[in-house]
């Protein structure tokens, strides 16, 4: 996946993104973080090769985001929309998880074998006949998902996947992704769950203002401040202790690495 100097205004005249060039390796876990308006849904949207760059260029799985091209670049990603009410359709869930794979010309049995699994993954066994309208918000999220699972795309594109899901969905759907091959973009302002998933992280507002690890963006106070971010507690609360204290260690990523810096201190 690569970009080239892209940038994308809407048709109103509003510059969404401006010269983004980035690289981005088969099997890669990506976090897009920024403040709201920064275009991490605008970009996801290019990476599905829903929209085309206004100027620039860029290849997904070698396929150019071209007119020409768009249509068979599409068939490597898939996108979990911001909204599910945006991507839910059909009179019952095992319908819509089923929606992508008929689609893809898949047999009917490796069509209820997808479902099956795509609805195991995110915990919905049993809502086959449920009417995804009538459930709730975080519910609707799950359809998505595993109507997104079960299509076993290359890419999977995904814009804010726990908002509105309560803590144990949340930890459930980190579970589901951690065990993912496929090259995985997350766009959130949850750097909880950013932290969890991807190992590099790229910080949008128009433009890219920051590109690498979280350790290092821990330590770029400017650009946490300039993107709005905000660190999770414990997070937090390591550093300010490293500061205060005179320590050396490194940003702890996980609960469980800051009680391992706690364990060893003098």
């Amino acid at each position: 996946m690569l970009l080239k100097s892209v940038g994308y205004t809407y048709e109103d005249g509003r510059c969404a993104l401006e010269d983004i060039s980035l690289r981005i390796a088969p099997g890669e876990k990506v976090a897009l973080v920024g403040p709201n308006g920064a275009g991490k849904s605008t970009l996801l949207h290019l990476l599905a090769a829903l929209y085309l760059p206004s100027s620039g260029e860029g290849r997904i799985m070698g396929e150019g985001l071209d007119k020409k091209n768009a249509a068979r670049a599409r068939q490597h990603t898939g996108l979990l929309f911001q909204d599910p009410d945006d991507q839910i359709f059909m009179p019952t869930v095992e319908e819509d998880v089923a929606f992508g794979p008929i689609n893809q010309g898949l047999s009917e049995d490796e069509v209820r074998a997808r479902v099956a699994e795509g609805m195991h993954l995110t915990g919905l066994a049993g809502f086959e006949e449920r009417v995804p309208h009538h459930l709730s918000l975080g519910e609707k999220k799950r359809v998505a998902m595993a109507g997104l699972l079960a299509m076993s795309p290359d890419i999977l594109l995904l814009d804010e996947p726990t908002s509105n899901l309560d803590p144990q969905g949340r930890r459930d759907l980190i579970n589901i992704l951690r065990g993912r091959k496929e090259t995985i973009i997350i766009a959130t302002h949850d750097l909880g769950t950013a932290f969890e998933l991807a190992e590099r992280v790229i910080v949008l507002k128009k433009r890219i203002i920051f590109d690498g690890s979280f350790r290092d963006l821990i330590l770029r106070e400017d650009t946490l401040k300039e993107a709005r971010l905000e660190l999770p507690s414990f997070s937090r609360l390591m550093m300010s202790w490293r500061t205060s204290e005179g320590k050396d260690f490194p940003p702890p990523m996980t609960v469980e690495e800051a009680l391992e810096i706690l364990k060893k201190r003098d």
